[in-house]
């Protein structure tokens, strides 16, 4: 896939056709949400997590998605559930591609709306990976096509029933995760460290002398605890990050300095794969 600009639609709802094409946004009058829509043939998502949570209604096509537990085929009619910090890849189950209508609900909003549904306590959290859901699919869809038109009122409420409708299905409380080992301990604290030095990141040697263990031990643990290698967390990282400064308004060249990619393509090569779309693109979304 060209590392370009892609179009709002022009694929088409459903999204046939030969054409990648995607749209990545918000809607100011639905806080707390990302939207994305999209039809995918030879992208590939790269293992990565989110902050919020991923509902994805497929509506065309195949979507073969990584998870932990296994390996989920989405087809039309398919809601696809991810948890927040989740690992997880994504990529075309068919020739075609796929197509699909995305919310990423931040846990905030998710909150809000568990907090009306009697009997939900605690953070909720997803109980299975996808469900064969046609009415809630098309109620993704619609709060799409709403959020398009700017149509506030039914975006909002399509957003608040589809939701709800999930969590009374198929969400519990979200299991805390906590550190019960040692090398458990260590992958956290080798987190915090990448975290913190996210623009000049040491070595896996360096970063497993500064905690007292081995590389091999760190890399068990760190695979273990968050379901990708430290290298891997840490671009993932950077993307998030540069989406927040993106947010902010900060241009794409100095976006990729200030979180450690060595120049703008650096950026754009890894945020493409990740978000869907380039960093351009994202900004533009977000501008307008």
């Amino acid at each position: 896939m060209a590392d370009g600009d892609r179009g709002r639609g022009g694929g088409g709802r459903g999204g046939s056709g030969d054409t990648e094409w995607a749209r990545h946004w918000q809607y100011a009058e639905l806080p707390g949400l990302d939207l994305l829509r999209a039809h995918y043939i030879r992208h590939a998502f790269p293992r990565h997590a989110h902050d919020g949570y991923v509902i994805a209604a497929v509506t065309g096509g195949i979507e073969e998605v990584g998870l932990p537990g296994g390996t989920v085929h989405a087809g039309p009619g398919s809601v696809v559930l991810i948890n927040p910090e989740v690992p997880h890849t994504a990529r075309a189950g068919a020739p075609e591609g796929w197509a699909y209508a995305t919310l990423y609900p931040s846990r905030e909003l998710i909150a809000d709306v568990a907090a009306e549904i009697a009997g939900l306590r605690g953070t909720p959290g997803f109980t299975v990976d996808s469900v064969t859901d046609p009415q809630t699919s098309h109620a993704i869809t619609e709060v799409h096509r709403a959020a398009e038109e700017g149509d506030a009122l039914t975006a909002d409420t399509l957003l608040r029933t589809a939701v709800a409708r999930i969590l009374t299905r198929h969400a519990g409380p979200l299991p805390a995760r906590t550190a019960r080992s040692a090398g458990a301990s260590d992958a956290a604290r080798a987190r915090a460290v990448l975290q913190d030095r996210m623009a000049d990141a040491p070595s896996l040697e360096q970063l497993a002398a500064e905690l007292g263990t081995s590389p091999f031990a760190l890399l068990r643990a760190f695979r273990e605890r968050y379901g990708m290698p430290p290298h891997t967390w840490l671009t993932d990282a950077r993307v998030r990050r540069a989406r927040r400064l993106l947010d902010a308004g900060t241009a794409p060249a100095e976006a990729a300095v200030a979180v450690g990619f060595t120049d703008q393509p650096h950026l754009n090569r890894h945020f493409t794969r990740i978000v869907g779309v380039t960093p351009g693109a994202y900004r533009r979304e977000r501008a307008g």
